[in-house]
């Protein structure tokens, strides 16, 4: 893991709520409302969590335009898989990343204008 360590990326996704967004966002990109929603939990509590899987690597923002015209932002899963090996009385934990290209980028943000 690069942003954090095994420790604390383990007890990030002991968490109910972190757990929840990322399941959600594996369906594309939402804003937080839509997280909020989704997820059946606050503001506070939804910005908290995205902030903690910000830094680990496991989601990110991306810039969405609404029909006026505005700016907001929706978070997109960044992880496809978190695997946990034990092995000889230690363990290691591997994260696979989502291998998104540019024109996937291109096509979600341009699904945002509309």
């Amino acid at each position: 893991m690069d942003a954090v360590g095994d420790d604390e990326l383990l007890a990030l996704l002991e968490d109910e709520y972190a757990r929840a967004i990322i399941a959600e966002l594996t369906t594309g990109p939402m804003s937080v409302s839509e997280l909020c929603t989704a997820c059946e939990m606050s503001d506070p509590t939804a910005y908290r969590r995205l902030e903690r899987l910000e830094a680990a690597d496991l989601v990110a923002e991306r810039q969405a335009v609404d029909p006026d015209g505005h700016h907001y932002k929706r978070y997109v899963a960044t992880v496809e898989d978190v695997t946990v090996t034990f092995v000889d009385g230690t363990y290691d934990i591997a994260v696979t990343r989502s291998s998104q290209d540019p024109a996937d980028r291109f096509t979600d943000l341009f699904q945002g204008l509309s």
